[in-house]
């Protein structure tokens, strides 16, 4: 793929898998989001994971570091939001050219940050994981077939509050889990309800947006 903005690839852009863009966590395209996009491509799409913190200096994260957090979300604080947008939207444009069908699939900050791509571009299908905007994103209305997926002890975000506004996508609430519940970090991981998340996610995408391996 061609871009000014840096991607990762899994796969081939020539080939006719269908293309995923995947939007990243806070903590950037870190090797759980490279874990996910291996598992999708293992599905057969071709994924793209855009570094959306690119515009910045200073994006450098130890995933070991105690103050992992705080950084994370100063980065966050630091990014503006509707260019992050507008380049998420130029990637998606470049897979969408390729004709063979996309996927939006983001993570936390990528689950809001995908809900909004999709709401002014046309994947095919979106899957956002407890988007962490969703909350002040929820007028919008993506066209795509959309899931979604909430921890119940989600401590970030009122989903009792944000679920009602999504009436026309597939959604799914988890007990036991909190915010980010399918990050392998200790702090966030419940395996159960990662496990569960994922096999409904490859469901959804099989009906949606089949690939070769389907």
């Amino acid at each position: 793929m061609t871009s000014e903005i840096p991607v990762h690839e899994w796969g081939s852009a020539s080939s006719d898998a269908p293309g995923v863009l995947l939007l990243q966590e806070i903590f950037g395209v870190s090797d759980y989001i490279k874990q996910r996009a291996a598992d999708l491509h293992a599905l057969g799409y071709y994924v793209v994971a855009p570094e959306i913190y690119w515009r910045l200096d200073n994006t450098e994260l130890d995933e070991s570091a105690p103050d992992l957090l705080p950084r994370a979300m100063g980065l966050v604080q630091r990014l503006d939001w509707n260019q992050a947008v507008a380049d998420a939207v130029s990637v998606l444009e470049q897979l969408e050219a390729r004709g063979t069908g996309t996927a939006v699939v983001g993570f936390c900050f990528g689950g809001g940050l995908g809900y909004n791509v999709a709401a002014v571009a046309s994947p095919d299908v979106l899957v956002s994981y407890y988007g962490s905007a969703l909350p002040r994103l929820l007028d919008l209305r993506p066209e795509a077939p959309a899931l979604h997926h909430f921890g119940n002890d989600d401590t970030f975000l009122d989903v009792d509050a944000i679920v009602p506004a999504l009436a026309d996508a597939e959604v799914y609430r988890y007990d036991g889990a909190g915010h980010a519940f399918d990050n392998p970090l200790p702090m966030f991981h419940n395996p159960e309800a990662s496990a569960l998340a994922w096999r409904r996610t490859e469901d959804f995408l099989a009906r949606h947006l089949p690939t070769s391996q389907g």
